[in-house]
């Protein structure tokens, strides 16, 4: 049984129902993008203040819709000042991101070689994304590490995601310019 939207996101919910039954993962992508970049520039995305709280060890990760029939997530993280990820991927799952309050600092890697279980990658770019900005990760280009740019708030950033992305891999980098993957379980806080 899908679960009622919450009432002061439903104009989200119908934007992102409407562009994942496009059905071809760069529309979809696309779409989601622009539904994100609208809502949030006019200031039309009320997310409860639950969802938005930061915490003091980590960024928070709530969910705010799941579409099962569909096959996607809507995710709220928060980063307080100085939270960050390692650099990691998205498991396979595409996914758009959007910045909802303050700003983030996204660095996309691109992986350019695999040694047995190790792995070689390239900084592809950095970008400050403030409020209103949006970027999508469309496998196999989903390695990024994203980072709270402000030093004195939290930041808000909405994640939607083609599925439910409940781990992740984590690359830890080593002396050789190798790095060394590990399997995360991704748990919703709250």
């Amino acid at each position: 049984m899908r679960p009622s939207p919450l009432p002061t996101v439903k104009h989200l919910i119908d934007r992102l129902d409407a562009s994942v039954q496009l059905g071809e993962v760069h529309t979809i992508t696309s779409h989601v993008k622009t539904a994100l970049c609208d809502l949030i520039r006019a200031h039309n995305l009320d997310i409860p203040e639950g969802l938005t709280r930061a915490l003091p060890d980590h960024y928070a990760r709530r969910l705010l819709f799941r579409n099962d029939e569909l096959g996607y997530t809507a995710v709220v993280m928060t980063w307080g000042p100085g939270q960050r990820t390692g650099l990691h991927d998205h498991a396979g799952i595409w996914c758009v991101e959007g910045v909802i309050a303050g700003q983030m600092n996204v660095t996309r890697f691109d992986l350019v070689e695999t040694e047995g279980d190790r792995f070689r990658f390239t900084q592809v770019e950095e970008v400050r994304a403030g409020v209103g900005s949006s970027g999508a990760l469309i496998p196999p280009y989903e390695y990024h590490v994203l980072a709270n740019a402000l030093h004195d708030r939290p930041s808000v950033t909405l994640h939607i995601y083609g599925g439910e992305m409940d781990h992740c891999s984590i690359y830890e980098p080593g002396d050789d310019g190798l790095w060394t993957r590990c399997v995360k379980t991704l748990r919703y806080d709250d």
